[in-house]
């Protein structure tokens, strides 16, 4: 029993939770972080859609198990290894689904309305959509716009910019083209027998696209510090700008230099000079919006 807890919590990917932050996205932007209530809802709304993510991760998996088991790294997980059975993950993902959508409803409307989008968008992703180029990546990146949606649906915001709904998407699109990259790189000539879509993509469309997402990714954010004004004649959040394109150029670094890449969340995890990147843009952030 104990192994089965193990190996579902595994195929949930609490690993990859992180990635739900985005939904704080408001909360921190619109100077709410010190409110208690606004807190306390966003933090919900950010568990409902960690168990919703997982969800999808189940359903994922259940539908590629053949495909992962010939994948190098992907035939370990619980699934593809039988270490977990089918009918436990079935089971596992009909209990999630019927926790997170009543309680998103219940909490806010349009929280249930975002969430139960994402769900059956992500669906769709699973079972057709990723197997189409530029697709999958955009369905990758719609997905992070709506856990900021989710973030302002939640609470009253009103100095969040729509700058920052331009950005994500951008960003999105960089580290979902960064790990196809990755796994185009990785596999060689047997990318399209490990994951159908790989066969619509190459190293070099690939990286002229890194190039232009990249691009428009600074671009955008540097807008969003340009309209971000603290007061009156106050651009402070222009000194961020430095720790974003860090940020961004180590990534791209990794995929093209250190052909790492494949999963964005593990490097966040364990890359410290992006560690180093994140943790020096937070802290400015927060300095900016609430002390100065």
């Amino acid at each position: 029993m104990s192994k089965n807890i193990r190996y579902i919590l595994k195929t949930m990917r609490l690993r990859q939770w992180p990635k739900n932050m985005f939904v704080f996205a408001a909360l921190v932007f619109d100077r709410q972080l010190t409110d208690i209530q606004p807190v306390l809802i966003t933090l919900l709304a950010f568990f409902l859609f960690c168990l919703a993510s997982s969800l999808i991760y189940i359903i994922n998996d259940l539908a590629d198990i053949e495909t992962d088991r010939l994948h190098p790294g992907k035939q370990n997980r619980p699934l593809a290894s039988g270490k977990l059975s089918k009918t436990t993950a079935i089971i596992t993902s009909v209990v999630l689904a019927l926790i997170v959508i009543p309680v998103s409803f219940i909490a806010n409307l349009w929280l249930g309305v975002i969430i139960g989008s994402y769900v059956l968008m992500m669906l769709a992703y699973s079972l057709w959509l990723k197997h189409i180029p530029l697709l999958d990546v955009m369905i990758i990146a719609a997905g992070f716009v709506l856990r900021v949606a989710a973030g302002v649906v939640i609470i009253q915001t009103q100095l969040f910019s729509p700058w920052l709904f331009v950005t994500t998407t951008f960003l999105a699109l960089f580290i979902g083209l960064g790990k196809r990259r990755a796994e185009v790189d990785l596999l060689e000539t047997q990318a399209s027998a490990h994951r159908r879509v790989l066969d619509g993509y190459s190293l070099e469309l690939l990286d002229q696209l890194l190039t232009i997402v990249l691009s428009v990714t600074l671009m955008t954010y540097c807008l969003y510090t340009f309209s971000a004004t603290i007061g009156p004649n106050n651009y402070s959040m222009m000194l961020t700008i430095p720790f974003v394109i860090y940020g961004l150029f180590r990534y791209l670094y990794l995929i093209r230099v250190a052909h790492i890449g494949g999963a964005p969340e593990e490097i966040v995890l364990t890359d410290r000079p992006m560690q180093a990147s994140v943790l020096l843009w937070g802290l400015t952030v927060v300095i900016i919006l609430y002390v100065l």
